[in-house]
């Protein structure tokens, strides 16, 4: 498939919208239900506990799914599978909306995962084959927008729906705004051209060991299993071995000998690892160190994803300007700043400091994940976009994952009982906290840093075809 249209081309305008709402609404559904979890086990009589498969069976589907969604649509066509994955996203909204038991309600959201793995991996793919290369940055910072948007706004939305029309609606949403996505993306996305003969296997067996690993390490994160890490070792070991041998493999091992392409996954789960810091973190500080309300907690904490999604069109513009690699190095440097003052700042600052801090790491996040988007999907062979931009997707909710419970371990290791704790003990595990995120980010810096120096001496496995 080729680039569909030149800049001055107005179907790009709605090949564009079409992308963006592909974006908005899987980021939306990743947020929407965690407000309505006390509603649901209420409504449900289910315990809270259990409760929490609604959020977890969606992001477990995702996670585990989302390499062999992005592979299966550069073997099928990545826009017939993209339509494929709002459709099964709508249907599975719909069977949420009229669920009458938590396990039905659970496995729905698990298809509804599903649908949500093809849209977010075949969304970033497409933007390579509809969007000039020249605009490629803004149309990623405008995906970037809408990620933050639909994460951003999903706990209020949620709230209000549920107040208004019962828990069923935070789903039932999604069924207009699904059917106008579908209609949008077929109307305006261009068609594949006729698939080469014979085509690749699907490679099952190598898809299979990639989502036992990471289901298994997702849940031994986000439930607390560690023994599960052990399960999720053996399953990454047996992908390694089956993808050595697979004739048509779902992840060529020889990709990750292009050093720019290991380095920005790398990144990009570090700097992902480090946001997550200010969601874990970020209520305790703010409620037991500054003494803020319930309410006015959740104002502060809206801010942060509220300046994300402003910088992000505007920093896709830079990276077309000024290329990729300058902008994702002054969006590091700019977190390790804000991250270094959150592990400094004292209490004596209250939200004033607080909030400067945080909107320094913000921004430079923001400005780091356009840029990162755009230099790894420059020059990749057009039968890989699919599995290279699921990878990148994987790399940053493994990265969310893992923040979660790391850096929630750290701030617990530091404060002492988190329950009991006062002031002064909150305030030494923000400082921990953060301390190891501003290190964190350091390493990011270096292996983006070193994954540049060996491309540039040619070390690389997978030439690029443009400089980025």
């Amino acid at each position: 498939m080729t680039a569909a249209t030149t800049p001055a081309d107005p179907r790009q305008r709605w090949i564009l919208a079409s992308l963006c709402l592909t974006m908005l609404m899987p980021s939306l559904d990743t947020s929407i239900a965690n407000a309505g979890l006390p509603v649901l086990a209420h409504a449900l009589g289910a315990r809270f506990d259990h409760v929490q498969w609604v959020v977890l069976a969606y992001l477990q589907a995702i996670t585990s799914l989302i390499v062999g969604a992005g592979r299966l649509g550069d073997l099928f066509g990545r826009r017939r599978l993209l339509l494929a994955g709002i459709a099964l996203f709508t249907a599975a909204s719909l069977a949420c909306g009229l669920a009458s038991s938590l396990a039905a309600l659970v496995v729905a959201r698990a298809l509804q995962g599903l649908g949500a793995a093809a849209m977010l991996a075949l969304t970033v793919a497409l933007v390579g084959e509809t969007i000039p290369r020249e605009r490629t940055g803004r149309a990623m910072g405008l995906l970037g927008t809408m990620s933050a948007v639909g994460t951003t706004l999903g706990p209020s939305l949620g709230g209000v729906l549920m107040t208004a029309f019962g828990w069923q609606a935070i789903f039932l949403v999604n069924v207009p705004l699904g059917l106008a996505t579908l209609w949008l993306a077929g109307r305006w996305l261009p068609a594949a051209p006729p698939a080469p003969a014979p085509r690749p296997r699907f490679d099952l067996a190598g898809t299979a060991a990639l989502a036992l690993a990471l289901a298994a390490y997702a849940l031994a994160m986000t439930a607390r299993r560690p023994a599960l890490l052990a399960v999720a070792a053996a399953g990454a070991l047996a992908f390694v071995a089956i993808e050595a041998r697979a004739a048509a493999p779902l992840v060529r091992l020889a990709m990750f000998r292009d050093a720019r392409l290991s380095a920005g996954l790398a990144a990009g789960a570090l700097v992902a690892t480090v946001i997550m810091t200010t969601l874990v973190v970020g209520p305790f500080y703010l409620a037991r160190a500054l003494g803020l309300a319930p309410a006015t907690v959740g104002v502060v904490l809206s801010i942060g994803p509220f300046v994300s999604a402003l910088t992000g069109a505007p920093a896709g513009r830079l990276v077309d300007r000024l290329g990729a690699a300058r902008v994702m190095f002054g969006g590091l440097g700019a977190m390790g700043l804000g991250a270094a003052a959150l592990a400094l700042v004292p209490v004596g600052a209250g939200v004033p400091g607080y909030l400067a801090a945080l909107l320094l790491m913000t921004t430079g996040y923001a400005t780091f994940q356009p840029a990162n988007n755009t230099a790894l999907m420059a020059g990749i062979a057009a039968d890989r976009r699919g599995v290279v931009s699921g990878l990148l997707n994987l790399s940053r909710n493994l990265g969310l994952i893992t923040g979660a419970s790391a850096m929630g371990a750290v701030f617990a290791a530091a404060a002492g009982d988190v329950a009991t704790a006062g002031p002064a003990a909150v305030a030494r595990g923000l400082h921990a906290a953060f301390g190891v995120a501003a290190g964190l980010l350091l390493v990011a810096l270096g292996v983006a840093l070193a994954g540049r120096r060996l491309a540039r001496r040619g070390t690389s496995g997978t030439p690029r075809q443009v400089p980025v």
